[in-house]
C-alpha cells in the first residue's frame, strides 16, 4: 500500500484576486478588500501588487492611504468569498477525488496514488500552480506525510526569513535592544517571519517518511498555533519547529497547554489527521437577475413571489421540504446581506414562506440598490410519497392547509421573531421521578404527543422546584409545626405518604438522598405544600418541600 500523500493549497490573496477577475481590474494596481472590525476597516486580503507595496493584512485604512494613495478598495463579502472556495474546491477535482477545504481561503488534497498520472510529484505541484495562474490566483502547494506537515510547507517553506519586520517577542525590551534585534536574523531573536511566497516546488515537497527533517528548520508559526503560544515560545528561545521535536511532551503540555502538543504530534504524524473531503449535495436555489437596482420592500416582494412557486416546484419534484430557506440579496456596490426563515414543519407551500420572509425583509438595508436575488433551501427533509393519482396543484394547496398546519405555522411565525430556539412544548418523560416526568422539547423539531398518559399516581404540584430543607424534626410522620422560607407553618392536615425510590440505574447526584416518602400538607395560612421526608441514604435524612399545589 503506497504511503498516504496530502497537499495543501493556499490561496493568498483569495478576497482580492476574486473581485478582480470579477470586475476586470488591472492586477498590476495595488487593490486591498477591506472589512468592517467595529469603528474601523482593516485590511482583508491584497494583492500582489499592494504586499510589494508595504502593505499587510490587518493594517487600519487609513495607514494603508497613507503610504499608498493609488490604492483601490471594496467591502468583503465573506459568503461570496466561501462560495468562490467552493467553487476552487470542484475545480481542485480533476487532481485528486478527495479534496476538502482547509480554512477560509486553503484547500487540502488527498493525493496518494495521483501523483504518477502528472509526472510526479514535482510536476503535480506545478502543473496546480500554473492552472490556478491562469484563472488569475495565486497558489502557493505543500506536499508530505502529514496535513499539519503540508500546511506548514505551502505557507513557510521556501522563503528568505532574513526580510522580517520588529516584532512582539522583544516589545519588553528597551528600544535600543528592539532595534538591534529587528536586524537580527529570526533564529538569533530576530522576529520569526510571517508567511511568505515559496519559491521551487522542490523545496515544498517534504519526501515519503522525511516529514521531521522537513518541517526542523521552519518557524514555530508553521504549526498553526496561536499567535500567544507563538510568542511565548520565541521568548524562550523555541523558535523552530525542531526545538520542539526533542522537548519532554510533558514539559510542554504543562508550560503551554495540549494544544501544542497535538498540533506537533499531528504535523509529525503520531496523531491521525484525516482528510474529509466535502460531499456533493444537491442545491435547491433559484435566483432573479433585475435589470435595474430596487431597494422598494414592495419590489423585493413581488421578486420573491416569482423566486417561491420555482423553488417549491424544484422541491416537490425531488420528494424533499424545506425546513430553512435563505433570500440572499446582492447589492449594488457588491455586498450580500440575507435573511432566513425557519418552518415549524417542513413543507413546500409558498404561502407559508412567504409571510416568514416578509417579517425580515426590514433587515435588509438596500443602500444604493439591489441587483439580483437569490433564493435557496439551505436545510431540506425528505417527504413520503403517496400514489394517489393525479390530482390538480390547487387541490394540493388546499389540502396542506387543511391537514392541521395552524399551529405549525403559528410556531413558525414566533420562531421568526423571537428564534426557533425559544419556543418549546412539553412532553411526558419515561421515568417514575417527579422531576423527570416530563421533558422540555423544541416545538419546532417535535410533534405535539397528543394525549398525556393516564395517570394513576395522586396527583402532582402545580408548581415543581429544587428541594428547599424544611426545619421539622426528623421523624417519618409530619410535625405540627415546621419552619420553610423563614417562616413558621401550622399544620392542618397531611395526606401520605407517597413513597418513591429512586432509579438504581443512574449515578443522580439530586437523589443521594435515598428513599423519599411525599406528603401534601395544608397550613393554616392556606397554603397547600409538596413535602417528602428523605430517609437518608449517603447523606443524612431530613424534611423538604419540593413543590406547591393550586
Amino acid at each position: 500500500m503506497p504511503a498516504r500523500r496530502i497537499l495543501s493549497l493556499w490561496f493568498p490573496a483569495l478576497g482580492a484576486e476574486r473581485l478582480i477577475r470579477r470586475d476586470r481590474l488591472d492586477p498590476a494596481a495595488p487593490f486591498a478588500v477591506v472589512r468592517e472590525t467595529g469603528q474601523m476597516q482593516v485590511l482583508s486580503s491584497l494583492s500582489p501588487a499592494a504586499v510589494a507595496d508595504g502593505l499587510r493584512p490587518g493594517q487600519p485604512l487609513r495607514d494603508a492611504m497613507a503610504m499608498c494613495p493609488a490604492l483601490l478598495t471594496r467591502l468583503r463579502n465573506a459568503p461570496a468569498e466561501a462560495t468562490f472556495l467552493t467553487t476552487l474546491r470542484r475545480w481542485a477535482t480533476r487532481f485528486s477525488p478527495w479534496v476538502g477545504e482547509d480554512g477560509e481561503d486553503g484547500l487540502i488534497l488527498d493525493v496518494t496514488g495521483c501523483t504518477h498520472l502528472f509526472g510526479g510529484e514535482a510536476a503535480l505541484l506545478a502543473k496546480i500552480e500554473e492552472d490556478a495562474t491562469a484563472l488569475g490566483l495565486t497558489a502557493r502547494t505543500g506536499l508530505a506525510d502529514t496535513r499539519g506537515g503540508a500546511w506548514a510547507l505551502a505557507r513557510f517553506a521556501g522563503r528568505d526569513p532574513g526580510q522580517a519586520r520588529s516584532g512582539d517577542a522583544i516589545d519588553q525590551e528597551a528600544r535600543a535592544t528592539r532595534s538591534r534585534a529587528a536586524r537580527r536574523h529570526w533564529t538569533r531573536g530576530g522576529t520569526a517571519p510571517s508567511a511568505l511566497p515559496p519559491t521551487a516546488p522542490q523545496d515544498r515537497i517534504a519526501p515519503t517518511g522525511q516529514t521531521h527533517s522537513a518541517l526542523a528548520p521552519l518557524p514555530v508559526a508553521a504549526l498553526r498555533l496561536d499567535p500567544e503560544t507563538t510568542q511565548a515560545l520565541t521568548r524562550l528561545g523555541l523558535r523552530r519547529v525542531g526545538d520542539l521535536i526533542g522537548q519532554p511532551r510533558a514539559g510542554l503540555a504543562r508550560r503551554f497547554g495540549k494544544g501544542l502538543v497535538l498540533r506537533l504530534d499531528q504535523a509529525l504524524g503520531a496523531v491521525p489527521e484525516p482528510v474529509t473531503p466535502a460531499r456533493p449535495d444537491t442545491r435547491f436555489a433559484t435566483r432573479l437577475s433585475l435589470p435595474e437596482p430596487i431597494g422598494l420592500e414592495g419590489d423585493i416582494l413581488a421578486g420573491l413571489d416569482r423566486l417561491l412557486p420555482r423553488l417549491c416546484t424544484m422541491l416537490d419534484d425531488k420528494g424533499r421540504a424545506a425546513r430553512t430557506v435563505r433570500l440572499q440579496a446582492f447589492l449594488t456596490d457588491g455586498t450580500m446581506q440575507a435573511i432566513s426563515a425557519t418552518l415549524a414543519r417542513p413543507g413546500t407551500d409558498p404561502d407559508r414562506l412567504r409571510p416568514l420572509l416578509a417579517m425580515k425583509l426590514p433587515e435588509i438595508d438596500p443602500g444604493f440598490g439591489i441587483d439580483m436575488l437569490r433564493l435557496e433551501a439551505t436545510h431540506t427533509e425528505a417527504t413520503p410519497r403517496t400514489h394517489a393519482g393525479f390530482v390538480p396543484a390547487a387541490r394540493r394547496s388546499e389540502t396542506r392547509r387543511d391537514s392541521g398546519q395552524g399551529l405549525d405555522d403559528l410556531i413558525s411565525r414566533l420562531g421568526a421573531r423571537v428564534g426557533m430556539e425559544a419556543i418549546t412544548r412539553r412532553h411526558p418523560g419515561d421515568s417514575h421521578l417527579p422531576e423527570k416526568s416530563s421533558q422540555v422539547l423544541s416545538a419546532g423539531w417535535s410533534a405535539p404527543c397528543g394525549s398525556w398518559p393516564a395517570r394513576t399516581t395522586p396527583p402532582r404540584p402545580l408548581l415543581l422546584w429544587r428541594p428547599e430543607p424544611v426545619m421539622a424534626p426528623d421523624t417519618p410522620n409530619p410535625a405540627t409545626r415546621f419552619r420553610w422560607r423563614g417562616q413558621d407553618h401550622t399544620l392542618v392536615s397531611a395526606i401520605g405518604p407517597e413513597r418513591i425510590a429512586p432509579e438504581w440505574w443512574f449515578d443522580d447526584p439530586d437523589w443521594q438522598s435515598g428513599t423519599r416518602d411525599y406528603w401534601q400538607v395544608t397550613t393554616a395560612r392556606g397554603d397547600r405544600l409538596w413535602l417528602y421526608f428523605a430517609h437518608g441514604a449517603a447523606l443524612s435524612p431530613g424534611w423538604f418541600c419540593q413543590g406547591s399545589f393550586a
